[in-house]
């Protein structure tokens, strides 16, 4: 899946997301709008994680769904 997929297909993937990043609120699920370089900034953000590491973690999830 790429960026544009995430974001062709938010509607489907955002619960997923919300399910995999907890601490996310809805609020900033819809600010992330399938951009994978918002979701990125709020993985950084919330769980306090190098951008390379919200890189990784968001190509597993990719690749997982």
């Amino acid at each position: 899946m790429n960026n544009d997929t995430i974001k062709g297909n938010w509607e489907q993937v955002k619960g997923h997301v919300q399910k995999k990043w907890g601490e996310l609120t809805n609020d900033e699920v819809d600010q992330i709008n399938g951009s994978r370089k918002v979701l990125a900034g709020k993985i950084q953000e919330k769980y306090g994680r190098a951008q390379d590491e919200a890189e990784r973690e968001i190509d597993e999830f990719e690749n997982s769904y």
